[in-house]
Order: structure tokens, then sequence, then C-alpha cells
């Protein structure tokens, strides 16, 4: 099992309840979309996946383990399994697209041989062999997103989470960045993608759950 959220009304709530009674599971290997309006709560749901967030109550399990009770020690491993796309890229303005998209391999200690050529050939992958120097201010939104998109699977994680990575960018370059999930995913990286554009949903023909004020309203379906 990929996902569960269990226990029959997980919950989550900071000042004010952010998620109520939500209960789902998602098999391993899948692409799932995760659908709603701003402020429905896939953000929130998304922060409690990738271990930055604890539930108020219910349990949730991750890779078949129950990151609500687990150790520190062992969520730090688990968030390593994980590579997370965030809307808003969080690139570092003063390094390359290269050395951006090089920096989980280097905090892990991996040789400089292996950073240049396996970070070189994924930023070709994503079509951006031609801006490996180039910094974030140099870069358009599109451009910028996939350097994030390179960074967050560059340690090859078993799940790949996006936050509205299509939110900065036009329907063109955004039906462009869905196909790269969806060949990340024929890779063999499982991947939940949160998104409000449903009409660019509707064009793919994946798995979807839907939440509106921070409940399920939409089981795990195929997108229409």
């Amino acid at each position: 099992m990929l996902l569960q959220f269990d226990h029959v009304s997980l919950s989550y709530q900071t000042d004010h309840q952010v998620l109520a009674k939500v209960s789902f599971a998602l098999p391993s290997g899948g692409f799932y979309f995760l659908t709603g309006p701003s402020g429905a709560g896939k953000s929130s749901l998304l922060r409690l996946t990738y271990c930055a967030e604890k539930p108020t109550s219910g349990r949730i399990y991750l890779f078949g383990q129950d990151i609500t009770t687990a150790p520190r020690p062992e969520l730090t491993a688990l968030r390593r399994q994980i590579g997370v796309v965030f809307q808003d890229f969080r690139l570092i303005s003063h390094l390359s697209a290269l050395e951006n998209a090089a920096l989980p391999l280097r905090l892990a200690g991996a040789s400089e041989d292996y950073i240049q050529k396996h970070t070189r050939e994924l930023l070709e992958w994503v079509g951006l062999g031609h801006r490996l120097n180039a910094y974030p201010a140099e870069m358009s939104g599109g451009e910028q997103q996939r350097v994030a998109i390179a960074r967050a699977v560059v340690g090859r994680p078993k799940m790949l989470l996006a936050d509205e990575p299509t939110g900065n960018v036009d329907d063109e370059n955004a039906v462009k960045l869905f196909h790269l999930f969806d060949e990340l995913h024929k890779m063999g990286t499982a991947v939940i993608l949160a998104t409000h554009q449903q009409h660019l949903v509707e064009r793919f023909n994946k798995p979807a759950l839907r939440l509106q004020n921070g409940q399920l309203t939409m089981p795990i379906v195929k997108a229409a």
C-alpha cells in the first residue's frame, strides 16, 4: 500500500478545522490526482503525507508504516523516499539550474562525478540541457518548474508529491508538465498531483480524489 489515511475519521486542525473525516487508501505504484478548489485542504493533506505535520486524530500509513507514531529517525528515512514539487518552485536564487537540481544528491553525500553525470542527464531529460548554467531569475516559470521537478526526483524517490505544480504556468506549459509527470510515473515513481484545474485533470485518464471544505467528497475514481 502506498498511502492510507485511516481510523474512520482522520482529522487535522490548526486554529480551525482543516481536514475532517478523511479516509482512503491508494495502492502502490499509481498516479493519482488530488482535486478540489483552492482552500479545500489539498496542501494540508500533502503536508501530512510527507511528514511535515501530524494529524490531530487518526492514523496515516506511508509505504505500510504508521507515520503518526514513528520516531524522528524513521520519519527522516521515509522523507528521503519522497520527492516534493511546490507551486512556488523554492529554487535557491544564487544557484544555477544544475546546482539547484543537484542539491539532494550533494546533501546525501554522493560523489561529485555521480552528481554531475546524473543531474546533467536528468536536466537533459526535462528539456533543460541548454539551461544548465542559468539562474532562476533568468528562467521562465515553466523552466523553473522543470528544475524543481528534476530536483525532486534526482534522488530516485518512491513517491513524488506535486502541490499545484502548474499554478504559475499557462495551459500549454501545464499540459507539458502533466505529460512529464506521467512519464516519471511510467518509469516507476508513484505520483500524487494536487490541482484545482479540473479542465486539465479531465485530459488525463487517472484516478482522482476530490476535497471540498476539508472533507473527501469523491472517493478514488477514474477521471472523466
